[in-house]
């Protein structure tokens, strides 16, 4: 399990929009790196249009944001269409980097149990260490919560 202080996983997925990012085209800056469960359902639909309501004020405070799930790149291009999104949805489909940041985990729904995405938060330092991590991420509130960390 990564704690505060760990140097975040490298990654290199593709996003919505065609490109291919990683963690380090991003040093110098800090990331605000959600994982959430799947693109345009409830929870993750008001999650994504918060950190999109206060983007410009995320970028003031020299963060950039970047959304992760295991949607193929289609599925984040609509998504982020439908709702005006500007920042990179990255696509994890072979879970690897889900699983490298310990956020795919055995969930349960309706007495069902299966395995996805726990709705995770981590914010990383310009150097690439991870200065908050937040678990089980009630979506009602959270940017607010993000921002007071930057």
């Amino acid at each position: 399990m990564l704690n505060v202080g760990d140097a975040a996983p490298q990654f290199k997925l593709p996003s919505g929009d065609g490109q291919t990012l990683s963690l380090k085209d991003f040093k110098g800056k800090k990331v605000v790196l959600y994982f959430y469960p799947k693109d345009d359902t409830p929870g993750c639909t008001r999650e994504a249009c918060s950190f999109q309501k206060n983007h410009s004020q995320l970028l003031k405070e020299g963060a950039v944001v970047l959304g992760v799930s295991a949607d193929n790149i289609d599925s984040h291009q609509k998504f982020a269409n439908k709702y005006g999104l500007s920042f990179p949805l990255l696509s994890d489909e072979s879970k690897e980097v889900v699983k490298a940041y310990d956020v795919w985990r055995k969930k349960s729904f309706m007495g069902r149990e299966y395995m996805g995405i726990e709705r995770t938060t981590f914010v990383i330092d310009e150097k690439g260490k991870i200065q908050n991590i937040f678990r089980k991420v009630k979506v009602d509130g959270h940017t607010q919560e993000v921002m007071e960390v930057l």
